[in-house]
C-alpha cells in the first residue's frame, strides 16, 4: 500500500488556517497591550497623562477589540492611530476564506462521488 499525497484543496485549506492562526497570533502577541493598551499608544508623563511621542496631544480614549486584533489610540487633536501591524487583519480574513473555500470544494467533491477525493484516482 502506497502513502497519497493530500489533494490541492486540502493543502491550501491548511495553509489558510495556518496563515489565520499566525496572523492572529502576531496581532495578539503584539496585543499583549490588551492587558495595558495605553502604555502601547503614549508616554506616561509626571502627572499621570499619557502623551503621543513627539507631539503635544493627548490621549482622550483606546479601542481594543479581540476580533480582528484591533487597538486604536484616540488623541485630542481628533486623529487616531492604530497600534496593531496593518498586515494582520487582511492576512486573517485571507486566511479564513481560502480555508473556508477549500474545506467547501473538499465536502462537495466527496458528496458527489460518495467517496474521499483521494479514493476517487483509485477508480480511475
Amino acid at each position: 500500500m502506497t502513502r497519497r499525497k493530500p489533494s490541492w484543496p486540502a493543502r491550501w485549506a491548511v495553509l489558510g488556517i495556518a496563515a489565520a492562526i499566525a496572523a492572529y497570533g502576531a496581532g495578539t502577541v503584539y496585543g499583549l497591550a490588551f492587558t495595558n493598551p495605553l502604555n502601547l499608544c503614549g508616554d506616561r508623563t509626571g502627572n499621570g497623562v499619557y502623551m503621543d511621542a513627539g507631539r503635544n496631544y493627548s490621549l482622550t480614549s483606546v479601542s481594543v477589540h479581540s476580533f480582528p486584533p484591533s487597538i486604536t489610540c484616540h488623541w485630542s487633536s481628533g486623529h487616531s492611530t492604530e497600534k496593531v501591524w496593518f498586515w494582520v487583519t487582511p492576512l486573517l480574513y485571507a486566511g479564513l476564506a481560502c480555508s473556508v473555500v477549500c474545506s467547501v470544494l473538499l465536502f462537495n467533491n466527496r458528496h458527489k462521488s460518495g467517496k474521499a477525493p483521494r479514493d476517487n484516482k483509485l477508480d480511475a
